[in-house]
């Protein structure tokens, strides 16, 4: 028999679930953390849940947040935080991590408690030297996962296959079986539903084709710049394929990506376990060649390209440089999509280019790093 609820341990229990796809997960650990509760004497008074969150680092997890400040300001009535195990808690890539944030808990008096691991975290050697052990697995565990699905992601990129993002103004995006025979066009926001489907580019409207084509020639024939491009576009009332209008940014997209000549790119942007967003420079990007059919010829793609590269000769580095400190005094901060906004800058990609990734770029100039690169 268990003493009456007066006599058990106000606790708050913890729970977290990487993917939306874990959907009974919640349910799980909630019931398995009761179980544990009613066992040891605890009464769960409250509530913590980050649904959908990574554990590779505590941004976005605003529940988890919210736990360490009642915790801190202890104003928090529950005297225990009950985990299921140490994989829900984080797989922090740094260990020392996971350790801090359990450590803040039990300072403030607040001792976290795993219900599904065979210790029994009591400040012991013994539990020390396990949840070190346990932290550093599941650390590697996340390692060893973003391995796999990047080769995974490689080879799918290598059969031909699109790996997220839109399809682009003039293209669509086709289901195709296990077999390679079309299913049918998505539409935008659609997603596959039978994990062996998988997805192509195909050209899209004969009327967007025709556009993206007099595009690269107004650019590559008539000389006009993507501004000059754009400002065409919406006179005559034509927006993009996301119903916008046409900026000098959104051409150079169309004029730079070599979708348009049926090549499959990606890993042209890394933001590995949740680390720092990197442009990759183009030798580590993974290309398979004709992978779709094309709507425009390379020949003119690559006259385009080659204006644009030319543009950036005109600069040396130092001026590049300056003319990027230069636009960070004026907006403030700096991005992809303020560099390709702004009329008198060569293009993002120039600066990857050139200086291997923005980052380095960034870090050249002195100047603050955005924040999705901290």
């Amino acid at each position: 028999m268990y003493p009456n609820s007066k006599d058990k341990i106000p606790a708050a229990m913890y729970i977290r679930m990487s993917t939306e796809h874990q959907k009974y997960s919640p349910e799980n650990q909630a019931a398995a953390i009761r179980e544990y509760a009613e066992r040891n004497d605890y009464e769960i008074i409250k509530t913590y849940t980050d649904g959908g969150k990574s554990g590779l680092n505590i941004a976005g997890r605003a529940a988890l947040q919210q736990m360490l400040k009642d915790v801190q300001s202890h104003q928090a009535e529950y005297k225990a935080i009950l985990v299921l195990d140490v994989t829900r808690w984080g797989r922090f890539q740094d260990a020392d991590e996971s350790a801090y944030y359990e450590y803040i808990c039990k300072r403030a008096g607040t001792p976290v408690k795993y219900c599904n691991e065979q210790f029994d975290n009591d400040g012991s050697p013994v539990a020390t030297i396990v949840k070190g052990v346990k932290r550093t697995m599941a650390a590697e565990y996340s390692r060893e996962l973003s391995c796999k699905v990047f080769a995974g992601k490689c080879r799918l990129i290598n059969l031909g296959y699109r790996q997220g993002g839109f399809a682009g103004f003039g293209l669509r995006r086709m289901l195709v079986n296990e077999h390679g025979e079309h299913k049918g066009i998505l539409a935008a926001g659609e997603h596959k539903s039978i994990a062996t489907d998988r997805v192509i580019l195909v050209p899209g409207p004969e009327e967007e084709q025709k556009i993206v084509r007099w595009m690269y020639k107004m650019f590559t024939e008539e000389l006009k710049t993507e501004q000059e491009i754009a400002d065409i576009l919406n006179q005559q009332g034509i927006l993009t394929d996301l119903n916008r209008s046409w900026t000098r940014a959104t051409v150079n997209q169309v004029l730079t990506n070599e979708k348009y000549i049926g090549n499959n790119v990606s890993n042209r942007i890394s933001f590995k376990l949740k680390t720092k967003r990197v442009v990759n420079p183009e030798s580590e990007w993974i290309r398979k060649e004709g992978a779709f059919e094309a709507i425009v010829e390379p020949s003119v793609f690559y006259i385009a390209k080659g204006i644009i590269n030319a543009r950036a000769r005109r600069f040396s580095n130092d001026e590049l440089l300056q003319k990027l400190k230069d636009l960070q005094a004026k907006k403030g901060y700096l991005s992809a999509l303020i560099i390709n906004e702004s009329p008198d800058m060569p293009s993002s990609s120039i600066y990857s280019s050139r200086f291997g990734s923005l980052v380095r770029a960034y870090q050249l100039t002195g100047s603050r790093l955005p924040c999705f690169y901290r």
